[in-house]
Parts: C-alpha cells; sequence; structure tokens
C-alpha cells in the first residue's frame, strides 16, 4: 500500500493544497506564488524521491510570512498522514549536503515529538525579494504539523541561495532515509508506539 495524502487547507489568509506520496516519485507541481520558495520545494521533492504537488496562494501583498508559515502547517499534515502508522520505518534520517561553499547538516527523527533546532545564519541581504528568515518558520511549522524531530545546523556557507539550497536537500535527503521502509515490519520503537 502507497503512503500517499491529500492536505486542502484554507484559512482567511492563506489557501493550500498539497499531495504528498512517499514512495512514487513523478513530476512535481509546485506552484506557491513565491518564486524563491517553488525552487526550494522542487529541490527537496527531487533529492527526496517524494511525489510531491503544491498549489498556494495567500496574503503575499502583505508578506509572504503566513504563506510560508501555512505552507508548512500543510506539508506537515500531509506528511503525519502519509507516514500512516509508522511500521517498517527506518525512522532516523541524517544527511551532510555540501552546496558549492556552503554545508549543512541534517538529522531527524520520526518521533512523534515535535522538536526544531535550527542553527542557520543567513547574510543580511537587502536585495534579495525573498525574507530568508522565513524559512525557519516554514520547518517550525513543518515539525509541529509532522511530529518530527528535526536539528539544522549550518556548517559553513557565504551565499544565502546555497545555504538555503542546502538546508533543503539535506532535508530531504534526510527525511528519506528516516522514511524508508526496513524489512521488519514493526514500530521502530521499545514502547512499540510513535
Amino acid at each position: 500500500m502507497q503512503r500517499k495524502s491529500k492536505i486542502d487547507r484554507k484559512t482567511k489568509e492563506t489557501a493550500v493544497f498539497v499531495e504528498l506520496n512517499l514512495d512514487k516519485a513523478k513530476v512535481s507541481k509546485i506552484e506557491t506564488t513565491i518564486p524563491f520558495l517553488d525552487h526550494m520545494l522542487t529541490l527537496f521533492a527531487h533529492h527526496s524521491g517524494f511525489g510531491l504537488n503544491v498549489r498556494a496562494k495567500g496574503d503575499t501583498h502583505i508578506d509572504a510570512h503566513h504563506l510560508c508559515e501555512d505552507l508548512g502547517i500543510t506539508m506537515g499534515l500531509a506528511f503525519a498522514k502519509a507516514i500512516q502508522d509508522k511500521k517498517g520505518i527506518n525512522r532516523y534520517g541524517n544527511f551532510l549536503l555540501p552546496m558549492d561553499e556552503a554545508l549543512s547538516y541534517v538529522a531527524l527523527d520520526i518521533s512523534g515529538r515535535p522538536y526544531l533546532r535550527y542553527d542557520v545564519k543567513f547574510k543580511k541581504d537587502f536585495k534579495s525579494e525573498f525574507d530568508y528568515s522565513l524559512i525557519k518558520e516554514f520547518f517550525y511549522a513543518f515539525v509541529v504539523n509532522a511530529k518530527i524531530t528535526l536539528h539544522i545546523e549550518l556548517k559553513k556557507g557565504g551565499n544565502n541561495h546555497h545555504i538555503a539550497e542546502a538546508i533543503f536537500k539535506g532535508f530531504a535527503k534526510a527525511l528519506s532515509i528516516a522514511c524508508a521502509r526496513n524489512k521488519n515490519g514493526k514500530v521502530p520503537s521499545t514502547k512499540g508506539k510513535l
């Protein structure tokens, strides 16, 4: 049985639809009205091997905060639904990812306990149309709704675009490892439940 989900979440500020398939990669379609985020989520889909479709719009005439946060919420909800009972998964995943001069380390646990440690510093960039501080908001919203523990650490980095790519690609790889099925088919916990 494929692990997949669809979540359609609407508020007075945003409308976000996410379709996620953890077992079948396909051509992803990402439309968030925020070009930089489209790029990051396209990278995430490609490097995780997940099937991901996203349609999102919101009050970006104010700023991108609500939409970035609500994308994290909706993707987290979609992940929690798709991962089902967590039987037969690796549970843990980590990845050290280089992106030119940037180097990120991402480690995570599909634990049922939401926690984010985010040790990333972006350079001040007054020319960028995207507010890089919103990346933390996206991951925090994802973690709380997916109920995972996530550590993201930037080891090196100078270019903000490269830093962001290293984070999203590293997250994709680590999550893919954690979601991968093993042969025993059991819940990976001595408690018998996650």
